[in-house]
């Protein structure tokens, strides 16, 4: 059903999108190409340089190794968004986005977590995924530079893995939408009106008011402030998440892959330069403008992980250092994505707890799927939406780093 205009007033939008970064600017740009939408959308960004949102502080990688198989589908779109990416911006003359399959490799130290890899293995090669369990001697053999005395076996795909440019997607997504009419206003929502089951105001800081037809949290962090508005307790906060560029005095000639250490220090190569992530291990919600660092966090947990699965990292030094935020869903670390049940015209796009950036083109495509039909067309996201979150039946995913 082909969506038509609310009004010629400047106030009024088909579309409200609260949040402007990688997944508004996903649901701004396939809902503008859609070819049964014809509507006016209105993003709003609180901050139009992207200096603190999360798609600023991402790593920009895609993985399929998950333990939930619609993540899996979600992240098999997304490679397939990047190999065919000029094929997509049909209307601008966009690049090739190239994807760097060094793959993701993860160590089990453990039996439980060996099996939980070879479990999820199964999934993963079930749909199509390129995961090989390999033992200690293959990863040895193909990759001598770790240190495995400790390991048991490792899980890794090859294939569709790996660093893609997430902030050219970014780009042109943003552009291509603006050329399609797509207003980008920098303001900040501090007030949602809504009656009858219905969002029916927008209020922003200028002062200004905005009425619209569908508004879309997509608001990272900030989410549940966003959800507070319209009187839902969305799950989801901000968490700081410390990654480090370093660089090593020995050099490393083989490929590294991005390495996911059983201490749950993660680390792959960055251009010239190596960069490593962790989890606090004190990991507490924090406030959604908190980018404060952890002095000891390098020096306790990172460079002693570091030092003992690459020997080679014994050396070495931080060149740059930042905080960023996973908008983590704490009932299951899954998205939460589509209408309310009570309140039709609000739309969720929350909760991907770090997964946002390579999960961003398959949610922008459903939600604009969604809105535009009251179904989802290609790929069933169903399974994402806020009734579990109301009856409290979360769909786990394990495979989080």
């Amino acid at each position: 059903m082909t969506q038509h205009h609310l009004s010629d007033k400047t106030n009024m939008f088909d579309v409200v999108i609260i949040g402007g970064a990688m997944m508004g600017s996903s649901a701004a740009w396939f809902l503008s190409h859609h070819p049964e939408f014809d509507g006016r959308i209105l993003v709003i960004e609180r901050d139009l340089t992207y200096s603190f949102c999360s798609t600023s502080h991402t790593h920009s990688c895609v993985r399929q190794q998950y333990a939930n198989a619609l993540n899996i589908k979600i992240a098999q779109f997304a490679v397939e968004m990047v190999r065919n990416f000029k094929h997509h911006m049909k209307d601008l003359a966009a690049p090739d986005i190239a994807l760097d399959s060094f793959g993701y490799m993860y160590l089990a130290q453990s039996d439980g977590f060996a099996k939980q890899l070879q479990r999820q293995q199964q999934l993963q090669a079930s749909l199509g995924a390129g995961t090989q369990i390999m033992t200690t001697e293959e990863i040895a053999r193909h990759y001598p530079f770790y240190n495995l005395e400790d390991i048991i076996l490792g899980s890794h795909n090859r294939r569709d893995e790996g660093y893609f440019d997430g902030a050219g997607i970014f780009d042109w997504w943003r552009r291509a939408a603006s050329k399609r009419g797509v207003v980008y206003r920098q303001d900040q929502v501090v007030a949602l009106d809504h009656a009858r089951g219905r969002v029916t105001a927008v209020h922003l800081a200028s002062g200004d008011q905005v009425v619209p037809g569908v508004v879309i949290n997509a608001a990272g962090p900030r989410a549940s402030e966003v959800a507070a508005m319209a009187g839902f307790d969305l799950p989801v906060e901000p968490r700081r998440r410390f990654s480090f560029v370093f660089s090593a005095q020995t050099p490393m000639t083989q490929s590294l892959p991005l390495t996911i250490d059983p201490t749950g220090v993660h680390f792959l190569r960055h251009g010239a330069y190596f960069l490593a992530g962790c989890v606090p291990d004190h990991d507490v919600a924090v406030a959604p403008d908190n980018f404060e660092m952890d002095l000891h966090i390098w020096q306790d947990k990172v460079w002693p992980a570091l030092a003992h699965r690459v020997p080679a990292f014994e050396a070495i030094k931080v060149e740059r250092e930042w905080v960023g935020h996973y908008a983590y869903n704490v009932l299951d670390a899954n998205a939460v994505i589509g209408p309310h049940p009570d309140m039709p015209n609000y739309y969720f796009m929350n909760g991907f707890s770090g997964h946002g950036l390579q999960q961003s083109p398959a949610m922008g495509r459903g939600i604009a799927e969604h809105i535009v039909s009251g179904t989802y067309q290609t790929l069933d996201l169903s399974a994402f939406g806020f009734d579990r979150i109301l009856k409290q039946t979360p769909l786990l995913e394990t495979a989080i780093i």
